[in-house]
């Protein structure tokens, strides 16, 4: 039978090929200390497990698998075939990953390879197989982990070997017609006409820029080709080890745009995410908020596993910030509470060589007399406390809409402005609900939308028919629906939606816009109607006309002063309202608090800017989790027992500054 996950595992990568044996056996007694029961083994161990094209070398990985399970400690196998050995990469330099103006990457660092090359694909599939018939039956194994990090550094491949696999593609998606392709393509532009698919390349550095739906394809073809990779390999796994669980960690950040995870995660047995905060920016809790949402939403809704985090500072930023007192307990715990069923780091000990050995680990170099090792230990016993919530989830009357391919779509070149970001008004939306106190699910358009109140369509540039159709049913079954500027512009071929903005929602939300007026750099408007006193928008403003919507703000001043700049119209049961420019944050809260009105959807106690208060359901229990980033006490009106001090509250509770609080609610 297969080994089962701890309920709420804690724990983090391990590199024991890195260590001496005196580092090792001390490895096992600190793991103990530390509460570690989940570590994930030999992700980048490909070169030592097959030193040579002919040499396999298992006896170390079996050490530590029997260490590991002798110790208590379940183990999340690595295929190893992550990073290629340098002896692959010599032999089959054509292997190598080329960038978009021809260069090629070179060994040195990791994911040295093309995505589309069969001599990649062939050898990682023999190490996966190879792992697989020795480990299977192993009862260390609880879960499989295909690769790591798939496209993180090779996402998208401009070589020949992805040229030729992008027109094979690209024949299945046009029934190799290009007749097809060149109307999607809209190649009657700039005389791009093709007559022969096999014409077709990637989109490399052109005099100028290149066909928009050509990019938009070739972004999708990349995030394919990346999947189809993690999919056979998973094969593989499911013949020789079935019933053991496979996954592959996801990158669910601002930062990473590249892989259509939302797609991805109906592959995966369990989803499984890293997530790292970017010290340079302000309110970094915020965005791991949402992109914890964001996971669950790749998850279908299920509990996932957070893979990968820091205890500390990472190494790859210009300026990497050592994390405060309390602050990796408060970010794990936000995980946690958004459906997190593990809380894994990378990575056990902080190295002492390599490009990564100034990024932290749960064992930092100072050793364990240090304050970072002692919120480690404290961490886990929060874990323990409260596991008892590992295979809840969140259940909300609040979505926001949220689809990859339209994110590439919206910021491809030659737009309106370059000052709108796919993820800035969904970010801002759900912050400002969450600290109403809202919880949100953050979903694909294609996500049933119909027990939902409140719908949120933020940017969504790229739209198809079927989208619009469930978001105007939403709407005329009762629910609020609210769609911001540069949504519906264009179908999925990228091309323009005519008859005026916002194009595919204009009959739902009675607005016409005949002109867009981006702001210019540093400009700002002031927009009045949503509360006393006008607030403060930037970057966009339009030229709308009212066509059965009425006008809940309008612009002061600007390009379109004495226009509408938020409307409002009822459909069927519900109502449509439309945001025509980028509002700042104390506007987007004045709209959320007219939503919020509106809709009547259950706000939970206590939540403000710097409180998170989040809830998870199970069949008998629900749990309120509760994390003040403040510098003051956060009182909450709850009652239930506190799980992490094991004290009962009776609506008197009060979770100190830069603490956490998880309630089992009475």
């Amino acid at each position: 039978m297969p080994t089962p996950l701890p309920a709420l595992a804690f724990g983090g990568d391990y590199n024991p090929e890195q260590w001496p044996a005196a580092v090792l056996r001390e490895d096992r007694d600190l793991m103990r200390e530390a509460g570690v029961d989940l570590v994930t083994l030999a992700v980048f161990s490909w070169a030592w497990l097959q030193p040579r094209p002919d040499a396999w070398e298992f006896g170390w990985l079996d050490e530590q698998m029997d260490d590991l399970h002798a110790a208590g400690i379940k183990v999340d196998l690595a295929t190893a075939t992550a990073s290629p050995p340098p002896w692959l990469t010599h032999r089959h330099p054509d292997m190598l990953p080329v960038t978009q103006d021809g260069r090629t990457l070179w060994p040195g660092g990791r994911q040295s390879f093309c995505p589309s090359s069969p001599v990649y694909r062939e050898h990682a599939l023999e190490l996966c197989t190879r792992m697989a018939e020795r480990y299977h039956d192993h009862p260390a194994l609880a879960l499989w982990h295909v690769s790591n990090e798939l496209g993180c550094h090779n996402a998208r491949c401009y070589c020949d070997t992805s040229a030729a696999a992008f027109r094979t593609w690209l024949r299945r998606r046009y029934d190799d017609d290009v007749a097809r392709l060149n109307d999607a393509w809209g190649t009657a532009f700039w005389s791009q006409r093709y007559d022969d698919i096999e014409q077709v390349l990637p989109p490399r550095v052109a005099p100028t820029h290149a066909n928009p739906t050509q990019q938009l394809d070739f972004a999708r073809f990349s995030s394919d080709q990346l999947l189809d990779n993690f999919v056979a390999e998973r094969d593989v796994l499911h013949r020789i080890s079935p019933g053991v669980p496979v996954t592959t960690n996801f990158m669910v950040m601002r930062q990473t745009p590249q892989m259509d995870y939302l797609r991805w995660g109906r592959e995966l047995d369990v989803v499984s995410n890293d997530h790292y905060l970017i010290g340079a920016e302000d309110g970094g809790h915020r965005e791991l908020a949402f992109s914890a949402d964001l996971t669950r939403g790749t998850a279908g809704g299920r509990p996932w596993l957070l893979m990968e985090h820091s205890t500390s500072a990472v190494n790859w930023q210009p300026r990497n910030r050592a994390k405060r007192p309390g602050e990796m307990i408060r970010n794990s715990l936000s995980h946690v509470a958004r459906g997190a069923d593990a809380v894994l780091f990378f990575q056990w000990r902080a190295s002492r060589a390599g490009a990564e050995k100034f990024h932290s680990g749960l064992l930092p170099h100072a050793g364990t007399d240090t304050r970072q090792w002692r919120e480690v230990v404290e961490l886990s016993r929060v874990l323990d406390a409260v596991e008892e919530a590992a295979g809840s989830t969140a259940r909300n009357d609040t979505a926001i809409l949220f689809d990859y391919q339209a994110w590439w779509g919206c910021e491809l070149d030659s737009h309106p402005s370059i000052d709108v970001h796919y993820r800035d008004r969904a970010e801002d939306l759900h912050r400002a609900l969450s600290a109403h106190g809202v919880g949100v699910d953050v979903v694909h358009p294609s996500t049933d939308l119909s027990s939902y109140r409140l719908v949120v369509v933020p940017t969504l540039y790229l739209v198809d028919d079927a989208t619009v159709a469930s978001v105007t049913a939403a709407a005329e079954a009762g629910a609020t629906v609210v769609i911001t500027y540069f949504s519906g512009i264009v179908d999925e071929h990228d091309h323009i939606r005519l008859g005026g903005y916002p194009g595919a929602f204009r009959e739902l939300l009675g607005v016409r816009t005949t002109e867009l007026l981006p702001l210019m750099a540093g400009e700002s408007v002031q927009v009045e109607g949503l509360g006393t006193g006008a607030v403060t928008a930037d970057t966009w403003a339009e030229d709308l006309e009212l066509a059965g919507a009425e006008a809940v703000a309008s612009y002061v001043d600007g390009p379109a002063a004495g226009l509408p700049a938020v409307t409002r119209r009822t459909v069927g049961e519900g109502a449509a309202w439309y945001v025509a420019t980028r509002l700042a944050p104390a506007g987007t809260d004045r709209l959320v608090d007219r939503l919020v009105a509106e809709t009547g959807i259950e706000t939970l106690p206590g939540a403000g800017e710097l409180v998170e208060v989040t809830r998870r359901v199970g069949d008998d229990a629900s749990w309120l989790f509760v994390v003040n980033h403040g510098d003051d006490p956060a009182p909450v009106d709850v009652h239930g027992v506190e799980l992490v001090t094991g004290r009962d509250v009776a609506g008197d509770l009060q979770v100190p500054a830069g603490g956490v609080a998880v309630v089992r609610e009475s």
